[in-house]
């Protein structure tokens, strides 16, 4: 049955439309590998959970009027961004995925169910794009999920992009139709769970799902399938229906039973065998975890280790199980995967690396990702949460470490893959002659000191780095974090601006005039602008006390006591 949408009064629409159900009901295939007892959602009243936002109302150093008015202009530039971006999708890209900002063509990455526009939902609610937002609504209530020419989906970019914009939208609007569109494509993710191990694979096969011939991968990131509890579990207090819940329950048991039982003790490697996962396999050894040997919290990985926190806010607590992973992995990643690298001022700043085991014990390797970015409001977040008051402290150093690392380059924007000399301790270290650089500097000479090389030397117009730097300052105050967040702003505007819109550039390095890659992916409108647009805006516009932000900056509505 169709269901009605109630517009908002001052949109240019019939104030009820009809929304048609998608043309295949994949809540009504049968389940080829049903559990035998589903695990239920947790109920009950919510823990009381320490506060995560700064006390701005009572903080001693208010920001003078003459502040406030330029923060207030800082917003409005954001906003102008934005709004460029998206008045420019619309006109050249509408329905389509993505626009190329360059050439003002519409493509298709992500099942041609229009990413952008979903993506952007709750941006433009909470930019107050009201007229923009409803217009958009009465787009997303004629999706139809089964309508693609693609053979399958990838089922974490899917979850985190679609299924996580339009309940965030729902949160925020209370509009049914982006409910029941998130139920639609909820019920088709969910088959994804329907294999013999009941692990989802990366790629959701469309005709597989089907015929029930679906397997989980046997080498797959291990982000892309464990990247789902969040939107599963707000579907599932939404809804009341506990199978989307049991669904990711048994990827975090998995979770918990391997955690110890790496070659990293704490931390899970980087890819994941997930056609065998029971509990026997994994006490054995009889699993890829007993070899596997790189682990990481950038690429492939970085949102398995983000969504532990994220998890007990968004459950009240209820589940013990989130803080005793976070705590387990934070304890291993502390100890072996940050480091603070060498730098002639001595800042005191860190980073995230990667680490890959080997016979003779742990071996760091100390590049950097722009995707690790997101480790320091990830850290500050649990701190707070778990009170744990050296990882706030961490947090800082890592947030700020990035938005350094912005004003390193030439274009004032960080790469996607950077490397340092570094100190043997997170104390630091006194500078020493750069004798021992690699020699790749050489060619590099506009690269900060301390740096060895930026082997990818790309900007994609990623929100990471702000990311960390809008959850430190909502956690702590400090009102220069804003500042940094400015001068990133500008020197991202200034290197990525085209006519339409904005660009990916290929080199961060550059001193004239960047390149660009006609490229802007959605996560430019639903995180990165978002990101700015809130670390300028007022402390009660999307409370971490009241919201969790999915990864793709989706807010979900946590529960009160």
């Amino acid at each position: 049955m169709a269901l009605p949408l109630s517009f908002h009064p001052s949109a240019n629409f019939s104030a009820r439309l009809l929304a048609p159900n998608s043309s295949f009901d994949w809540a009504s295939l049968p389940q080829r590998h049903p559990n035998k007892e589903l695990t239920r959602l947790p109920t009950g009243r919510p823990l009381r959970i320490p506060r995560i936002q700064h006390d701005f109302g009572s903080s001693a150093r208010r920001p003078s009027r003459q502040r406030v008015k330029l923060i207030a202009q800082w917003r409005s530039q954001v906003k102008a961004a934005f709004s460029k971006s998206w008045q420019s999708y619309k006109t050249h890209a509408w329905l389509f995925d993505e626009l190329e900002p360059v050439s003002g063509r519409g493509t298709n990455t992500f099942g041609g169910w229009a990413a952008t526009l979903v993506d952007s939902l709750d941006t433009l609610w909470i930019m107050d794009m009201k007229d923009e937002f409803y217009e958009a609504v009465a787009a997303v209530a004629v999706l139809d999920w089964a309508n693609t020419t693609d053979t399958a989906c990838n089922f974490f970019e899917t979850t985190i992009r679609h299924l996580g914009g339009l309940l965030a939208a729902f949160d925020l609007s209370h509009e049914d139709v982006l409910l029941m569109k998130a139920i639609e494509l909820g019920d088709m993710l969910y088959v994804a769970f329907d294999t013999p191990s009941h692990m989802p694979p990366f790629w959701f096969d469309f005709k597989k799902a089907k015929d029930g011939t679906l397997v989980a991968g046997n080498h797959d990131p291990s982000a892309s399938v464990t990247t789902s509890s969040l939107e599963f579990t707000r579907l599932a207090q939404l809804t009341g229906d506990d199978k989307y819940y049991d669904a990711i329950a048994r990827v975090t048991r998995f979770l918990e039973d391997a955690q110890n039982a790496t070659r990293l003790p704490g931390m899970w490697p980087t890819f994941f065998d997930m056609q065998v996962v029971d509990t026997e396999s994994i006490r054995t050894g009889q699993t890829s975890l007993a070899w596997e040997n790189g682990f990481t919290l950038g690429a492939l990985a970085d949102s398995l280790y983000e969504y532990l926190p994220k998890m007990h806010a968004l459950l009240g607590g209820l589940d013990p199980v989130y803080e005793k992973l976070y705590r387990g992995a934070m304890d291993a990643v502390t100890a072996n995967v940050l480091f603070r690298p060498m730098l002639p001022g001595g800042d005191d700043i860190l980073f995230a690396g990667t680490v890959f085991v080997e016979d003779n014990g742990p071996r760091l390797d100390t590049e950097g990702q722009h995707l690790a970015c997101f480790v320091g409001g990830m850290y500050g977040l649990g701190g707070k949460l778990f009170d744990i008051p050296d990882h706030v402290a961490l947090g800082n150093k890592l947030a700020r470490g990035c938005g350094w690392g912005y004003g390193s380059f030439p274009t004032g924007v960080l790469p996607e893959i950077f490397g340092f000399r570094t100190c043997p301790t997170l104390e630091g270290c006194p500078w020493t002659a750069d004798k021992d650089a690699d020699p790749a500097t050489t060619s590099q000479m506009h690269i900060q000191r301390g740096f060895k090389q930026a082997r990818d030397a790309r900007y994609i117009l990623r929100p990471e780095a702000i990311e960390s730097i809008f959850y430190l300052y909502r956690i702590t105050g400090e009102e220069d974090l804003r500042d940094i967040a400015w001068d990133m702003f500008e020197s991202i505007r200034r290197s990525t601006e085209t006519e339409l819109a904005f660009s990916a550039i290929p080199d961060v390095t550059a001193t004239c005039k960047t390149e660009k890659s006609d490229s802007m992916e959605s996560f430019w409108l639903s995180e990165t602008l978002k990101y700015f647009y809130l670390i300028f805006s007022e402390a009660d516009l999307i409370s971490l006390d009241d919201y969790v932000l999915n990864t793709e900056a989706h807010p979900l509505r946590r529960p009160k006591r």
